[in-house]
């Protein structure tokens, strides 16, 4: 039989994405380029891997068995070739890192910028998510999170000092209302809450105080996930907004917002840089977590 890896290729990406024009996409081919090589493969091998509708694309049992056996290897071929860039003068190589908007924002964003100037053959994207990832299914090499939110099994880089929350409105807003002096003095305010794009709830604002915990389910007219949505909409004097303090703090200085419950808000443990331990690291991957990570004084 004429074997072909390229098919092999193609099969796999079509299937992981159920659909043959994304496929296309990130290969980098026409869409009936791939089907006709999708149907080379199947018929060489004399069995049907991909059951085709109109909406879909999904594997057959013989498709699926075979998806299971050679992506691992597919991946294991690709790390290897990215390890080659060791013998390369410059460090190169495609760097995937899923992270929410404030840590990708804040604290990658600006090291990155530096690095890819730096060394042009390095290329990054960036996936801005706010639920949390499984980045060996999704295929990123790292992902950012809060410490506390960390699984054991990876290996975690600090990548920021710790943090700390704001609760801030408009002076304007203030005048018409009386400013709260404990937390659960917010349910009785408008407040620019917060969904959870992974379960599908409301934040539940967290307070903590002379060893007191307490959590506020607030409500209000607007709701967001975004942390720089939220602080526009608290700026436009639409309510109270709970958001990261280095996202206020000049807006505080120049009047535009004022801060509440600052007592209340207390620092917890900054944002990681996480991946697999498993990870051959590409001097492009270690000269980006060198970039990143976070010197304690």
């Amino acid at each position: 039989m004429n074997k072909n890896y390229n098919d092999l290729l193609a099969f796999v990406t079509v299937a992981r994405e159920g659909s043959f024009t994304k496929a296309a996409g990130l290969l980098g081919v026409s869409q009936s380029a791939l089907s006709h090589t999708v149907k080379g493969l199947e018929e060489r091998l004399d069995v049907r891997l991909l059951n085709r509708t109109t909406r879909s694309v999904s594997p057959t049992e013989a498709g699926e068995r075979l998806l299971q056996s050679i992506a691992p290897k597919l991946e294991d071929i690709d790390r290897e070739l990215e390890l080659i860039n060791e013998f390369k003068l410059r460090p190169a190589g495609t760097i995937r890192i899923t992270a929410a908007e404030h840590a990708a924002n804040t604290f990658l964003w600006p090291k990155v910028r530096q690095l890819l100037l730096e060394y042009p053959d390095i290329s990054v994207e960036i996936s801005v998510n706010y639920g949390f990832v499984d980045i060996v299914a999704e295929r990123f090499d790292a992902g950012i999170r809060l410490g506390e939110n960390l699984d054991k099994d990876m290996i975690a880089v600090p990548i920021s000092p710790p943090l700390r929350m704001a609760v801030v409105a408009t002076p304007e807003y203030w005048q018409k209302r009386q400013k709260p002096t404990i937390p659960h003095e917010l349910v009785e305010h408008n407040c620019i809450n917060i969904r959870l794009p992974t379960y599908g709830g409301m934040y539940v604002w967290e307070f903590e105080k002379d060893g007191k915990e307490i959590n506020v389910n607030v409500k209000g007219q607007v709701v967001m996930t975004s942390s720089i949505g939220r602080l526009d909409a608290a700026l436009s004097g639409l309510g109270i907004s709970y958001v990261p303090e280095d996202l206020v703090e000049e807006h505080i200085k120049q009047g535009r917002l004022e801060r509440v419950l600052e007592d209340w808000c207390l620092p917890f443990d900054g944002y990681y840089l996480y991946y697999p331990n498993r990870q051959l690291s590409s001097p492009a991957f270690r000269l980006l977590v060198d970039a990143l990570r976070y010197h304690r004084r």
